[in-house]
C-alpha cells in the first residue's frame, strides 16, 4: 500500500499468499479510489525495479476459466 500510495488513495492492497506455505506468490492486487490514479501508478510503475525485481503492473482482467 505504502509503495503506490503516491500516486493516489490507495483503498486495498492485498498479496496474494500461497494457503498451504504461507508464502508469498509473486504478485498481488491494488485498489485506488480513481481510475486516473491506477492509470497513472501503472505507466510509472510497470517495469521498476523493488528489491531487485522488476514489476509487472497492469489493470487485473477476469480470470479466465477453462
Amino acid at each position: 500500500k505504502e509503495l503506490f500510495s503516491s500516486f493516489g488513495h490507495v483503498s486495498e492492497a492485498v498479496v496474494i499468499s500461497d494457503r498451504h506455505t504461507g508464502r508469498s506468490k509473486g504478485f498481488g492486487f491494488v485498489t485506488f479510489d480513481n481510475d486516473a490514479d491506477a492509470k497513472k501508478a501503472i505507466s510509472e510503475m510497470d517495469g521498476k525495479e523493488i528489491q531487485g525485481r522488476a514489476l509487472k503492473v497492469n489493470e487485473a482482467k477476469p480470470m479466465e476459466r477453462d
